[in-house]
């Protein structure tokens, strides 16, 4: 058994899931699987949404480790349920390495890239169907989708700017939020609040505040604590745009807004 390439193959899997947006006690058993599969009763794995550690000892008595850090991600169901299946064949079939590192690699080729125009579309029909879920009229949703196209132009320029998250929600709020005014002062939107309030649930974190009352029910405290952390300061940045561009507008426009 090459150990090398074992632990290598482990820890690529186990990358692949927390980039996919994975549960972290998923990500540690899955990877504490295969090594199992592969005859290691010695392997350690430690993660948390930042960073996964692998460590093992051959039976010859080497301790081997591998520590891969893990950047800004989103969550990509796809390719999820492909690394779980590769880990249930790993685990039932046992296949060489070669086989397994090239079942690996072609899950990471198979990554899915939406059109740009698709991506506009899911974020002005999210908004829009949010600002009549809140009770906005059609004309409302109309509002709400055109903010949720600023929404997604401004964070689409910042993440090529390499803006950091925190950042690129206090401008996506505040573009959102300032359109929003802007829409209704022209007679187009009747409610700004259901307007604004329906574009900026495209930026909450609900999913990441859901995985991190999951990691904490699970045990995985340190995990869930540091996404609670995570959700709390988007939710803030969400806040500071919305509340400095409605501060901008009535500064500027007075008792009109």
């Amino acid at each position: 058994m090459e150990y090398d390439r074992l632990l290598n193959l482990s820890t690529e899997i186990g990358y692949g899931l927390l980039e996919s947006g994975a549960e972290i006690y998923r990500v540690e058993e899955s990877i504490q699987r295969i090594l199992l599969a592969y005859g290691l009763t010695t392997g350690e794995v430690f993660a948390i949404p930042n960073c996964i550690t692998v460590s093992l000892v051959t039976p010859e008595g080497k301790a081997l480790t591998r520590v891969r850090r893990m950047p800004t991600h989103g969550t990509d169901i796809d390719l999820l349920e492909l690394y779980n299946d590769l880990c249930r064949h790993l685990c039932v079939e046992t296949p060489s390495m070669d086989e397994a590192e090239a079942r690996c690699g072609a899950i990471r080729g198979r990554r899915r890239a939406y059109p740009f125009w698709v991506e506009l579309g899911a974020y002005f029909l999210g908004a829009a169907f949010f600002t009549l879920f809140f009770g906005g009229t059609v004309l409302d949703a109309l509002c709400g989708g055109l903010c949720g196209l600023s929404i997604a132009l401004c964070l689409t320029f910042l993440t090529r700017l390499r803006t950091n998250l925190f950042f690129k929600t206090v401008a996506g709020g505040a573009v959102s939020a300032l359109l929003a005014l802007g829409l209704s002062l022209i007679g187009l939107g009747k409610n700004v609040d259901f307007i604004t309030i329906g574009a900026l649930m495209l930026l909450v974190p609900g999913l990441i505040f859901t995985n991190a009352m999951r990691d904490i029910m699970a045990g995985d405290t340190m995990s869930g604590i540091t996404k609670t952390a995570e959700a709390l300061l988007i939710g803030a940045a969400i806040a500071l745009g919305t509340g400095v561009a409605l501060w901008l507008a009535r500064l500027i426009w007075g008792g009109v807004v």
